[in-house]
């Protein structure tokens, strides 16, 4: 019985998976167990899990696809750790990652945790412009495990630890195929579990390359926040507002406004702080440059798509599936 069970799922994306366990080989703490759950891939990647066989105490299962949530679940159900950590397939774990888990479950006990993500050396310029657009307190509010931040820190799901038994309890994931992991996070608060951000046990997330794919995912996750206030209405909190607020600002600008004026000084302003924050944090004029454009596809592409799901769900009051069924349930 390992004291850690590594649960992955995937669904096409054997190259990352190869890059991620690769990685794993390189723990120092070696008291792990990989759990692999491919979601219904067109491309598996078990010849890929078979080739670490030897290095690494892994575990490979082919489902029918249902979803990341539901694939951790049925991973979490083959597992013998005493603590889960569920991890996305795009990202690749430092070797220290395991010992700073256990540093500080061994400094004060957790029912559950998470850590923050970074940009390794080797990313892409669009990638580490992306992981700035998702980290930024001033992108974000840092509530994804930034020092600093507009409210308390939620595990996600790239990063994301439990104990075996508190998972069990709950019931794991819903069946939610996005937010699905705030969703779980705000289940474990309101269970009365101690949750917290474990700082040291962050991982490179390799994110989009893609600037259309990246604004369809932050598009769905703007969706998803309206779908947990609809579950959940206590939990929406004015840094999930600023995204429309920012919206709304620019495309009032776009269509001529009277406030053009006041509009344009703080988005020239919101522009050169990106600009010189992120050329200083990596050190290129080129990624600060990236790092505007990749701004505006986070905040605009979250934006509306909490506008559409609250015109939807709060107006319309249609339920999840008829209002996007189209989105997250072909």
């Amino acid at each position: 019985m390992a004291y850690f069970s590594l649960i992955i799922p995937v669904f096409n994306r054997p190259d990352e998976v190869n890059e991620l366990l690769e990685s794993l080989t390189k723990q120092r703490c070696k008291d792990f167990e990989v759990i692999v759950v491919e979601d219904g891939s067109q491309v598996p990647c078990d010849k890929i899990v078979e080739a670490y066989s030897n290095s690494l105490d892994i575990h490979y299962y082919n489902k029918p696809n249902s979803g990341p949530g539901q694939s951790r679940n049925y991973g979490a159900e083959r597992a013998s750790g005493e603590y889960l950590i569920v991890l996305d397939s795009d990202c690749i774990i430092p070797e220290g990652y395991l010992d700073a888990v256990k540093a500080e479950l061994d400094a004060a006990p957790a029912d559950a945790f998470g850590g923050p993500d970074r940009a390794h050396d080797s990313f892409a310029d669009i990638q580490k412009a992306i992981n700035y657009a998702m980290t930024s307190f001033f992108t974000t509010g840092g509530i994804r495990g930034g020092k600093k931040k507009l409210d308390k820190f939620y595990p996600r799901s790239f990063n994301m630890g439990i104990k075996a038994d508190v998972y069990k309890a709950l019931g794991g994931f819903s069946k939610m195929r996005f937010g699905e992991d705030i969703d779980f996070s705000i289940r474990i608060f309101k269970g009365g579990y101690k949750c917290r951000l474990f700082p040291e046990a962050w991982v490179w997330h390799k994110r989009r390359t893609d600037l259309s794919k990246f604004f369809k995912q932050v598009h769905n996750s703007g969706i998803a926040r309206i779908n947990l206030y609809k579950k959940y209405p206590e939990s929406l909190k004015l840094v999930h507002l600023l995204p429309a607020i920012f919206t709304v600002g620019v495309v009032s600008l776009l269509v001529g406004t009277p406030f053009i004026p006041a509009l344009s000084s703080l988005i020239a302003l919101f522009i050169l702080i990106i600009l010189v924050d992120a050329t200083l944090q990596n050190k290129s004029v080129k990624i600060g440059v990236l790092s505007v454009v990749a701004s505006f596809v986070q905040l605009i592409g979250y934006g509306t798509g909490f506008l559409r799901a609250w015109w939807q769900r709060c107006v319309l009051r249609k339920d999840e599936f008829e209002a996007f069924k189209n989105s997250f349930y072909k």
